[in-house]
């Protein structure tokens, strides 16, 4: 039976300064998150202006989420050395000055180098302001909500990226959608210190600089060759690549075991509600993140919205997520955990079977439905996941284990993307080749390929061509949504019978139940001198 630590008995409750200082954790959140969909309008601009080549483009885009994945634990632990709040101003900093040169790039390669140090900026605020969290919120519920509210902006941030950017462009150039960064990062810089405690483990030791370099190589080449397989299909070099980030791994996973100071402690694996928490993440992110790029498309691209209008179609979801993380920490005071979780990925299941009922003729409204009701349903779990982690480790390592929580997710988000998408590609890639063999060859490679590749096709062709293209490919893409509809769905099922079986004895830090076992007392935070 899992015992979770818990805070002292009479656990300090959350001054006004407390919840105004929480605005400052949500708001850098908001923003890292956002520019992980921020280019989904610019990068035609951006292209016509700096002219990348299509590895380049790829570039522009997937570095930042690269950098970010593979950065989050070193920097989570940094924290725990040099200081949390330090690190959040330091990753402050750099995620202004980076902004700055992003908009400003004067060519792809200069762009490039301002997207990965973003990432890198962005692998700093992330885990510094969920470990802050648990430094500052003391009482159990009071934190719950607290997170409740950061997963509300991580969500929220990537469903405001599209929109915030469409609605700069159309009276700005593209460098404005960082621009935006900069005025946020300095009043973060200016309240952290009024607001914010700062806290350093007493004793941290030797930072691990070899485990670092070693957690980099695992989780980079990973969602990097993952990704890359789900872009192109099968290819032996980039199944190499993610074998490579594999074997890293388990050197990685070696030196843990072995290291004086590891960066990652595993005997908290051992803690039921901890190690579950993190497959819950990878199993709700994978249907999730995988499956909703589907509805994005099946948005514009077969319904006919324009990416505006699509964006502002999304916002049903990020509230509804907003709804469930207040009810889920709500519900926390009474029922454990495991059971919570277990029903919110049962209504994302519901979602998913939503999604296998849309058409290619289908009311917008079935769409939306659907996408809503599973992102609801992860924003009942998401949240109590991040509170077991970031409650299970002890106060001077909360800031590697606040990472994990992350990196699973980004993790769970490859996979999914890959898994599902190349399940849908491959539906639609099958029921779309009869429709494109009196084409030439590349335009029906183009067709084959993707939806996207057959409305570009379609518009240089004919009417009596080009309308009946089109009908068989969203089609085809919807067949290939309602398939991966049906293994995401299933996934999250599995999870959630999982979640409810290996967390059924795991209580939340309030220590709830009669029945469950007593928890063991954490010790209150040493803070630093400030």
């Amino acid at each position: 039976m899992s015992e979770p630590l818990s805070d002292p008995v009479s656990p300090r409750q959350a001054s006004r300064k407390d919840w105004i200082g929480l605005a400052v954790l949500v708001i850098p959140v908001v923003l890292m998150s956002m520019d992980m969909t921020v280019l989904y309008f610019a990068l035609p601009f951006l292209s016509a202006s700096l002219e990348p080549s299509a590895t380049q483009q790829l570039w522009i885009v997937d570095i930042y989420a690269f950098m970010l994945a593979g950065l989050l634990i070193t920097m989570g632990t940094l924290g725990d050395h040099i200081g949390r709040r330090l690190l959040l101003m330091l990753g402050a900093v750099v995620f202004g000055g980076a902004s700055l040169a992003a908009a400003y790039a004067g060519s792809a390669e200069l762009l490039i180098a301002a997207r990965a140090v973003l990432g890198i900026a962005g692998a700093v605020l992330a885990p510094s302001t969920l470990a802050l969290i648990r430094n500052i919120f003391h009482d159990p519920t009071e934190r719950r909500t607290a997170i409740a509210i950061w997963t509300a902006g991580l969500s929220g941030g990537a469903a405001l990226g599209p929109i915030v950017s469409g609605l700069l462009l159309e009276k700005f150039w593209w460098g404005s959608v960082f621009l935006i960064n900069i005025p946020v990062m300095a009043l973060i810089l200016l309240l952290s210190p009024l607001l914010l405690p700062e806290y350093r483990a007493p004793r941290p030791g030797r930072f691990d600089l070899l485990g670092a370099a070693l957690s980099l190589g695992t989780v980079l080449p990973v969602i990097y060759g993952i990704k890359e397989l789900a872009n192109d299909g099968f290819a032996w070099k980039y199944a190499a690549i993610t074998a490579a980030g594999v074997v890293v791994g388990v050197l990685f996973y070696l030196r843990q075991r072995s290291a004086a100071n590891p960066l990652i402690d595993l005997s908290l694996f051992r803690d039921r509600g901890f190690s579950a928490s993190i497959g819950v993440n990878l199993v709700a992110l994978f249907a999730m993140v995988g499956f909703l790029l589907f509805s994005t498309q099946w948005i514009q691209l077969v319904y006919g919205l324009s990416p505006l209008e699509a964006g502002l179609w999304t916002l049903p979801a990020p509230v509804a997520v907003a709804v469930t993380t207040s009810i889920a920490a709500v519900l926390a005071k009474s029922i454990r955990p495991g059971y919570i979780i277990g029903v919110g990925m049962v209504v994302s299941t519901a979602g998913f079977v939503i999604m296998t009922q849309l058409r290619a003729d289908s009311n917008l409204a079935v769409a939306v439905t659907g996408a809503t009701v599973i992102s609801a349903g992860v924003g009942m779990a998401i949240p109590l996941t991040a509170d077991l982690i970031v409650s299970a480790a002890p106060p001077e390592r909360v800031g590697a284990a606040s990472a994990l929580p992350e990196t699973s997710n980004q993790l769970g988000g490859a996979l999914g993307v890959a898994i599902l998408g190349s399940i849908g590609s491959a539906v639609y890639t099958r029921d779309v080749s009869d429709a494109t063999a009196g084409l030439p060859h590349q335009a029906a490679d183009a067709a084959q390929g993707s939806l996207g590749g057959a409305a570009e096709v379609a518009k240089h062709l004919p009417d009596r061509a080009s309308e009946p293209l089109l009908q068989v490919a969203g089609e085809a893409f919807t067949r290939g949504m309602n398939i991966s509809a049906v293994v995401a769905g299933a996934v999250m099922l599995v999870g959630a019978a999982g979640a409810a079986l290996l967390m059924r004895h795991v209580t939340t830090p309030a220590g709830a139940p009669a029945a469950a076992a007593p928890s063991a007392a954490e010790p209150a935070p040493a803070p630093s001198p400030e």
